[in-house]
């Protein structure tokens, strides 16, 4: 399948939660899906035959000065197929998504860097915890408006 005909089922199945299919020049084609439908897309994507996208090849996410971005990269083993999913998360003060560990295991790992990196929300993630800072780091460093500390535990933090 291809990206059109991808977005054309899902928004078949799942109606407005399934807001647009990008396609430019020079980039893959995304599929813009609302945060609330995001659980119920991914469930859709791994479990109908027509999709069987059973490998997330990846979660990022993005910070987009005015909103945050996640990205949802998917490949299908059996029909080799793959896909490119966004959700825009526009309130910066609360950034919270459903969680798609449950969809996916490799989630896991990549929810939890988002969380760490950006400060973005996966809701019903069984162990939202940091992975790559301290427990006990303030701030997230890949956000746009982040302050690099100058110490850390009385320690001057090396640029």
């Amino acid at each position: 399948m291809n990206a059109k005909e991808i977005f054309d089922s899902l928004k078949a199945e799942l109606g407005d939660g399934i807001i647009e299919l990008v396609e430019e020049q020079h980039v893959e084609p995304f599929i813009v899906v609302s945060a609330d439908t995001i659980l119920e897309a991914s469930l859709v994507l791994r479990d109908e035959p027509q999709f069987l996208f059973d490998y997330m090849v990846n979660l990022s996410g993005v910070d987009a000065k005015d909103s945050f971005v996640v990205v949802y990269h998917l490949y299908s083993m059996k029909h080799k197929h793959r896909i490119v999913l966004k959700v825009i998360l526009s309130d910066r003060e609360n950034p919270t998504i459903p969680s798609v560990e449950r969809v996916w295991k490799t989630a896991n790992w990549h929810e939890r860097e988002a969380f760490d990196m950006f400060g973005i929300i996966f809701d019903g993630h069984p162990n939202l915890i940091r992975i790559l800072s301290p427990y006990d780091w303030e701030g997230y460093p890949l956000r746009k408006d982040y302050k690099t500390p100058e110490t850390y535990k009385g320690l001057k933090v090396p640029y």
